[in-house]
């Protein structure tokens, strides 16, 4: 009798209707989300069984149950209603995670494209379909003169519609600092640059009063030069900056924080009479225990990952996720 309350209490809970409430807007980078099967157009080989990190189906499964746990670990009983991931190898391993964990119970549904990425990471979003429904799905990347493709992930942009009222959703994956910060820097600014374009003719369109929410794995700290493309070409706020002041981060590298995943979100929505609107000092990291260990060579903990170097450690993400809270109000 218990269990059946606790079901229809959680189902009572995923039915209320999401206007003039709060709702979570969640980024996760997954860390290297991987199917066993073997993609002739990418070099995911060492995500295979017989690959150099020995990435059986068992594995597999424990890596998606585990993303679940996170992600569930955000709100309790509510689940987030916009996810954005990053490091997602295609669009069957977000059928996995949304439909073959404890997420199921999300009713989620899924945009996905697939990018260029040589190693075929990509984003991907997962909303919530009793909410939300996608109006239109756009992937940016920059163009090149000889028309060959930019070797790295496309920004992806969402539409969603709640009623009459939209959101507009902007993931990003910015190319790593693999090799040094000045590694792949020229693209990076590229690509921010690209973003801040299209999300100022976003805001024109709608004379600035367009809700948009850009979030991602920007592989840069919120005062970093390539962050301020993005906040002095547009009225985005970046909500993370207050956070990463103070010594947070979702990311640890040689034994400090770093705030490389990011929400930042348009001017309108830090208006309290705006359709959408941020809700001032909701953003956090999340980080119960379970998602973080010891870290073996620098004092303190670090995020839990699923493998130390190519020693598997059976853990979430090397990325911790980031949340904020927004409100819905409807004229």
């Amino acid at each position: 009798m218990r269990i059946l309350f606790t079901l229809l209490m959680f189902s009572v809970a995923l039915s209320i209707p999401l206007a003039g409430q709060e709702f979570t807007v969640m980024f996760y980078n997954v860390e290297n989300l991987f199917d066993t099967e073997d993609d002739s157009t990418r070099n995911d080989e060492e995500f295979l069984p017989d690959g150099s990190r020995r990435w059986t189906l068992a594995r597999y499964q424990k890596k998606l149950s585990a993303i679940a746990r996170a992600v569930a670990a955000t709100g309790g009983w509510d689940l987030p209603s916009v996810i954005g991931l990053c490091e997602v190898e295609n669009e069957k391993v977000v059928r996995d995670l949304a439909h073959g964990t404890i997420l199921s119970a999300g009713n989620y549904g899924i945009v996905h494209r697939d990018s260029p990425d040589p190693r075929g990471i990509d984003l991907a979003l997962l909303y919530k379909r009793d909410r939300f429904t996608v109006t239109d799905t756009e992937v940016w990347l920059p163009s090149r003169s000889d028309s060959i493709p930019v070797m790295t992930r496309n920004i992806l942009y969402v539409r969603l519609a709640s009623g009459e009222d939209t959101l507009h959703v902007v993931l990003c994956h910015l190319p790593s600092r693999r090799g040094g910060v000045l590694a792949a820097g020229e693209l990076r600014e590229k690509m921010a640059q690209l973003a801040a374009g299209k999300i100022e003719s976003v805001l024109d369109a709608t004379d600035g009063k367009a809700s948009l929410v850009l979030m991602g794995d920007f592989n840069a700290a919120p005062t970093e030069p390539v962050m301020s493309v993005l906040t002095e070409g547009t009225d985005l706020i970046n909500l993370s900056a207050d956070l990463a002041k103070r010594g947070k981060g979702s990311y640890r590298y040689q034994g400090t924080w770093e705030m490389i995943d990011q929400v930042l979100v348009s001017g309108a929505m830090t208006d309290t009479t705006s359709l959408f609107y941020a809700v001032p000092g909701s953003f956090r990291v999340v980080d119960p225990a379970f998602l973080l260990t010891d870290d073996e060579i620098y004092p303190g903990l670090k995020p839990f990952p699923t493998y130390g170097g190519y020693r598997w450690q059976g853990g979430y993400s090397d990325h911790l996720p980031v949340t904020v809270k927004i409100r819905h109000r409807r004229e």
